[in-house]
């Protein structure tokens, strides 16, 4: 089935950005203010934004999910970028036109406009193939190559056009390979001269902001691209706060230390009411997804028994009300509603069953068990965390609660920060998520033992419903696909899905947020009010 998707590159102004096709639609049709001032003068402008983590990467094969596109976004370009707005779609960026001509092949043309700096030269098709081909290279070992999924290779057909070529249809590509972290495109003569790869500085930029320096645990900056020829920059500057704690973030923007930021859901009900002078609240729903994690590797927990036992201990009513004030609800898996492969209900009841928990618990013949539980240093999940130890307690299971800051939290789990994954036993997770299930199931693969599959679950049947999910047209056979692996990874013990929590922002009413539907910044569109 051909789908054209060819269309003419427009400005960007809030009044006149389409709107297309909803979560579900994306992939079937792929596959088919207590401010004291404001933030900025009359003369310069600087924009001050909140990031749940610190840099780790300026390197689109090595970020960090939703704070490494945060900073990446402005400064690069994609083919296609998300949509600002209430709906999930997609409108040109680099490309003056794309079209999937088949299932397997995109067609796409680049403007003539665009550069890169520090005399890179201008952008063409040979940098698209680049960016592109090195996410999947397997020497590269990129822990974002899933989300290229079945790519093959980009054709390049002339100085500025190209085709993608894919090895089996898939479904995602829309959603999460073009205009997300894989689909920055960078300069192919800059990376070669860094050895093939960068870390936390870039040596140039294509996008309406360049980045100009880290400065670690305080701030990156990102500067104006005077060479930029799309629609002007709105700021001078965009200055992004690592701050972990949503708490801390909400006294920052009182104190006028930011502009923009995520708010606990524990100030919700006091924000409706009454947001700070020049503050403005806005609530959406979210897609993160939260669990309880187990090192299947770890020696402490081996026995199944033990593991199902602590499932059916955990309280998530308690968890949600207790650590988001009801706010959010609980889960049923990774795939939030209104999503294709979403369950309307999960293996484990949501309130547990805390005589079941108790029988398996006697039924493993485990004793004396304790067990550590590692959280990032925030009030949420450090709550949650006392929640789940008070429910374990209740069975005879003693949980010490490991807080950690989120730079040493976000290294936990991974063989290449050293041997403290060795040490995991429950972790308390959260990761972020985009509009199609392939998203979530990517990072449990046996591929990514390791990488981001900290429960080091590997199963070769789950990895190949997986890759087979992805490649699937129809669906109600994906939303079937993805509901199964749900079922498999909650088998196993090792996991216990939480909540999806729930998105509020509060922002300075001088400027103008560009938001995705889930309520994550698109810093590259925002404009003064």
């Amino acid at each position: 089935m051909k789908k054209n998707m060819n269309i003419e590159w427009a400005g960007l102004n809030m009044g006149r950005r389409r709107f297309l096709q909803g979560a579900a639609a994306i992939g079937a049709a792929a596959a088919a203010g207590g401010l004291p001032k404001p933030a900025w003068s009359a003369v310069g402008s600087t924009l001050r934004v909140r990031a749940y983590s610190d840099l780790k990467s300026l390197d689109p094969a090595f970020s960090s999910g939703l704070p490494g596109e945060a900073v990446q976004a402005p400064i690069y370009n994609k083919l296609i970028q998300y949509n600002p707005g209430s709906e999930w779609g997609w409108q040109l960026d680099a490309a003056t036109s794309i079209e999937q001509v088949d299932s397997t092949h995109i067609k796409f043309a680049l403007r003539d406009d665009i550069g890169f700096t520090n005399g890179y030269g201008a952008m063409t098709a040979e940098d698209v193939k680049y960016s592109f081909e090195r996410i999947v290279d397997p020497a590269l070992d990129s822990p974002n190559k899933p989300d290229m999924g079945t790519l093959s290779h980009v054709e390049v057909t002339g100085e500025r056009e190209g085709v993608i070529v894919l090895k089996e249809p898939f479904a995602p590509l829309w959603s999460i390979a073009l205009p997300h972290i894989t689909g920055n495109i960078i300069s192919k003569k800059a990376f070669q001269e860094a050895g093939g790869r960068i870390a936390t500085s870039a040596p140039t930029a294509s996008g309406p902001y360049m980045f100009k320096e880290w400065q670690p645990r305080q701030k990156v900056v990102l500067v104006r691209n005077p060479d930029w020829k799309g629609s002007p920059a709105a700021f001078d500057s965009i200055e992004i706060l690592p701050i972990d704690d949503e708490n801390s973030a909400e006294i920052a923007f009182e104190a006028g230390e930011l502009d923009f930021t995520a708010v606990p859901v524990s100030s919700v009900e006091r924000l409706r009411g009454a947001a700070p002078k020049n503050g403005v609240l806005k609530e959406y729903p979210s897609l993160y997804y939260v669990w309880l994690g187990m090192n299947l590797d770890n020696p402490k927990l081996q026995n199944p028994k033990l593991r199902q036992a602590i499932q059916y201990a955990i309280n998530l009513p308690m968890i949600t009300e207790a650590a988001y004030f009801g706010i959010a609800k609980p889960s049923t898996g990774l795939i939030a509603p209104g999503l294709v492969g979403h369950r309307e209900q999960s293996l484990i009841p949501e309130a547990g069953d805390i005589e079941k928990a108790r029988q398996l618990l006697e039924e493993s013949g485990e004793t004396n068990v304790s067990l550590t539980l590692d959280v990032n240093n925030t009030t949420t999940f450090v709550t949650a965390a006392q929640i789940i130890q008070a429910n374990l307690a209740e069975i005879g299971i003693a949980v010490e609660v490991n807080v950690h800051e989120a730079a040493t939290f976000w290294t936990l789990g991974e063989e290449a920060s050293g041997d403290q994954w060795k040490k995991l036993e429950l972790v308390l997770n959260r990761f972020s998520m985009l509009p199609d299930p392939y998203y979530a199931t990517s990072w449990f693969t046996c591929a990514q033992v390791g990488k981001w599959n900290w429960e080091r679950y590997c199963s070769k049947e789950f990895d190949a419903l997986h890759e087979a999910a992805a490649i699937e047209t129809d669906t109600q056979k994906r939303d079937e696909m993805y509901r199964k692996a749900q079922d498999m990874m909650e088998e196993t013990g090792a996991y216990r899905f939480l909540t999806h929590e729930a998105t509020a922002i509060l922002y300075n009413n001088a400027i103008k947020p560009a938001l995705r539907p889930d309520g994550f910044t698109l810093l590259r569109y925002f404009e003064k009010a």
